[in-house]
C-alpha cells in the first residue's frame, strides 16, 4: 500500500460513517450496496486487506434485510471468495464459493449465468490447487450453463470457451482444444469483431496448441497475427504483448533458434514485469522458458538468475503446482 492510500484509508472509513448514518445505520440495503461497490474498488486497487472487510459488512447487511438465501447474498460470498483466492486461502475460499453456488441454485437452479460465474471461479481456484482434471470437469459445467441461459454468441459463453479449452490444453487434450479454441475464435470474428484483445487471445491460444502439437511454423503465424493485434489494441507495454513475445520465442528455441530465441525472451519478459501490478504465472512460466533457452546457449549463471528470480514469485504467490514444481526441479539440476 502506497503512503497517499494510508493517508486515504481515514478519510475513507469517516465518509462510510457519516453515509452510514445518514442512510439509517449499517443495517440498511443502501449500506449494504455501497459497502459492496466500496469492496469492488479496493479489489482493482489491489487492497486485499480493505477489499474483504467492505465485502463483509455488506454481506452482514444483506444478511440482515433479506436474509441468508438473496442473490446479493451469493454474489457477495463469491466476492470474498476471489478475494481469499487472491490471497492464497484456497480452502477457506472454496468454502464461499461453494456456499454462493448453493443458494444461486436454489434461487435460479442450474441454468442461471451467475451460477455459471462461480462455477468458472471454482474451476480457477482448482487449477491454483493443482486439481487440473476437476477444474476441467468444473469449466464444462460453466460452460453448458452458458450454453443454456445466454447462448452461443455472448460473452460469457465465449469467455467459458476459452477457460475450457485453456483447460483442456493443459491435461494433454489437444485436439479438444484446439476445437474450442477455433469455435471461440469463429464467434468473435463473426459476432464481437471490434474486440481485438478477444481476437489475440484465441490466436496467442491456438498458437499454443500448434507448438505443443509440434507444428511450430503454424504456431510462429498464429503467435505473430496476436501479437500485431494486441499492439493495435493494447499498446506495445501491455502483458499480452510480453506473453506472446515469449511464446514467439519458445517456438524459436524449438526449432534450434535459440540465439534469435533469446532476444526475444527478454523483450518479452522486461514488458510484462514493466505492466504486471502483480506478478503471476505467465511470468514465472516465461521466465522458466528463458532459464532454458540461456542454458542452451552455455549461461548457467543467467539460467539460475531466471529460476530463482521465478521461484521467489512462485514463494509469494498462489502459483500452480506444476509451473513451481518445474522450476524448483530446474534449479535443483543447476
Amino acid at each position: 500500500m502506497t503512503r497517499h492510500d494510508k493517508a486515504q484509508n481515514p478519510m475513507t472509513a469517516v465518509m462510510c460513517h457519516l453515509y452510514f448514518d445518514a442512510v439509517g445505520g449499517q443495517g440498511s440495503d443502501r449500506v449494504a450496496c455501497v459497502s459492496n461497490d466500496l469492496g469492488n474498488i479496493f479489489e482493482t486497487q489491489g487492497r486485499l486487506d480493505d477489499a474483504p472487510r467492505m465485502y463483509k459488512q455488506a454481506l452482514r447487511a444483506y444478511r440482515r434485510v433479506h436474509g441468508n438465501e438473496h442473490h446479493h447474498v451469493a454474489m457477495t460470498l463469491s466476492n470474498v471468495g476471489n478475494i481469499l483466492c487472491r490471497k492464497g486461502q484456497l480452502e477457506v475460499a472454496l468454502g464461499k464459493y461453494e456456499e454462493a453456488h448453493e443458494i444461486l441454485v436454489q434461487l435460479h437452479g442450474e441454468d442461471h449465468e451467475d451460477v455459471a460465474n462461480v462455477l468458472a471461479n471454482m474451476a480457477s481456484l482448482l487449477k491454483h490447487q493443482g486439481k487440473g482434471a476437476e477444474a476441467l470437469v468444473m469449466h464444462e459445467r460453466a460452460l453448458d450453463a452458458e450454453r443454456r441461459t445466454v447462448g452461443p454468441d455472448c460473452d460469457g459463453y465465449v469467455q467459458a470457451l476459452l477457460s475450457l479449452g485453456h483447460s483442456y490444453r493443459e491435461q494433454g487434450m489437444l485436439e479438444d482444444a484446439l476445437a474450442r479454441f477455433e469455435e471461440g475464435l469463429g464467434t468473435v470474428h463473426r459476432v464481437h469483431p471490434g474486440k481485438l484483445s478477444l481476437q489475440g487471445r484465441f490466436l496467442n491460444s491456438i498458437g499454443s496448441v500448434y507448438s505443443e502439437q509440434g507444428r511450430l511454423e503454424d504456431a510462429l503465424v498464429m503467435f505473430q497475427d496476436a501479437h500485431q493485434i494486441y499492439q493495435e489494441a493494447l499498446g506495445s507495454e501491455s502483458a499480452d504483448v510480453g506473453r506472446v513475445k515469449c511464446n514467439m520465442a519458445t517456438a524459436l528455441k524449438e526449432q534450434g533458434k535459440a540465439e534469435d530465441a533469446i532476444l526475444l525472451f527478454e523483450e518479452g519478459v522486461a514488458v510484462q514485469r514493466r505492466a504486471l501490478v502483480d506478478e503471476d504465472v505467465h511470468l514465472v512460466q516465461s521466465l522458466f522458458n528463458m532459464g532454458m533457452c540461456k542454458l542452451l546457449l552455455g549461461d548457467l549463471e543467467g539460467t539460475v538468475e531466471c529460476l530463482k528470480e521465478a521461484q521467489s514469485i512462485c514463494r509469494g504467490r498462489v502459483i500452480w503446482h506444476g509451473v513451481a514444481a518445474s522450476v524448483d526441479a530446474a534449479l535443483d539440476m543447476c
